[in-house]
């Protein structure tokens, strides 16, 4: 998939601006606060209508304006849909080819994105929720039913843990938000274990390309429950083992919620013994592999890289520069960088 074109209007610093895009690289340079990477988080908002920047909507809204809109034309293969996103203090609205869009998971598939950006780097030393929203986000971009299972579950973990906050726990309460935790994490570990194991080769491949090195790389997926012929009866006497710690704590302190991964870069954990460009790279390859999980080409996601040329040394940046010519549509930003036979869209401050 692709953009073709992307409008703002009272989007960050842009008051009313029109940029059309290849479908192969994208490159689009300025000085620091031109609006480099409001035009990519905007591109990213169409696929997850949330800031990746984590800011709240009204942020992304012109000092003194009241909305925000963004419109685009994407295809897929030869199907062309149009994207109207209106953003206004009270919330926001979207329309595809003239329908509103309602849930958010009907969105990511009109929509792919994967995002690379600076802290990305810190991917593997990060807060282990980074990596679970790593996992979550591209399992509910390539299963829908994943998306479900996060969904029922976050719901019976909030139960849960408002029953653990009360005053008296009612036990029944507690026993059956409980089993239903372990009803949907059953179906979340198998996908998760998947998934990891489906990357890994390709995170390999896309290594080797970035650094022309074979490094051994291994994905260690760490569930909160090992694999087993009888998960739930498992998964409750753990539970039941953490019972005392949960009504003390009054939160659930274990689950898929609190699960982690990391990797080991040449049998050694990258996030202690590897170097930041190490970490650097690898993260890359990470964010980059989902696109290789998709199999129908038209529906493979649009690549964005946010700011990430200037830590790269020019040896990595011809090397990364090769590979991404081999995929689909891509947006660079960069202060200054010229790439050969790359569409690009020069930024000043005072456009």
């Amino acid at each position: 998939m692709y953009i073709s074109k992307i409008a703002l209007h009272n989007y960050r610093n842009h008051k009313t601006r029109k940029y059309e895009f290849s479908p192969s690289i994208n490159l689009i340079t300025g000085e620091n606060a031109s609006g480099k990477t409001n035009i990519v988080e905007a591109i990213h908002y169409l696929s997850l209508a949330r800031s990746f920047r984590g800011v709240d909507d009204e942020e992304l809204v012109l000092t003194k304006e009241d909305y925000a809109e963004i419109d685009s034309e994407v295809f897929e293969g030869k199907i062309r849909r149009d994207i109207h996103i209106l953003i206004t203090k009270k919330g926001r609205s979207i329309i595809v080819n003239n329908k509103k869009v309602s849930k958010l998971s009907d969105l990511s598939k009109v929509v792919n994105v994967l995002l690379f950006e600076p802290k990305d780097v810190m991917l593997f030393r990060g807060s282990p929720k980074e990596r679970r929203n790593f996992l979550d986000i591209n399992l509910s971009k390539k299963y829908p039913s994943y998306l479900e299972y996060i969904s029922h579950y976050n719901k019976a973990l909030a139960n849960r843990n408002e029953i653990l906050k009360a005053g008296k726990v009612d036990e029944n309460l507690l026993k059956s938000s409980t089993e239903l935790l372990v009803k949907y994490s059953a179906p979340i570990v198998e996908y998760r274990m998947r998934y990891v194991k489906d990357i890994t080769d390709i995170l390999i491949k896309i290594t080797r390309a970035l650094t022309g090195e074979d490094n051994k790389i291994e994905i260690n997926y760490k569930p909160y429950i090992s694999p087993s012929s009888d998960f739930k009866a498992a998964a409750l006497e753990a539970f039941n083992r953490s019972l005392e710690s949960d009504l003390r704590q009054k939160v659930t302190t274990i689950g898929i919620h609190r699960e982690d991964f990391s990797i080991r870069l040449n049998d050694r954990e990258i996030d202690i013994y590897g170097s930041q460009g190490e970490n650097r790279l690898v993260a890359l390859a990470l964010k980059i592999s989902p696109y290789f999980l998709i199999e129908d080409k038209d529906k493979r996601p649009i690549i964005v890289l946010d700011d990430v040329m200037s830590e790269l040394d020019k040896n990595h940046q011809d090397q990364l520069i090769k590979f991404l010519k081999k995929l689909g549509q891509v947006f660079i930003t960069a202060t200054e960088l010229n790439i050969d036979g790359a569409t690009q869209i020069k930024l000043t401050k005072n456009m």
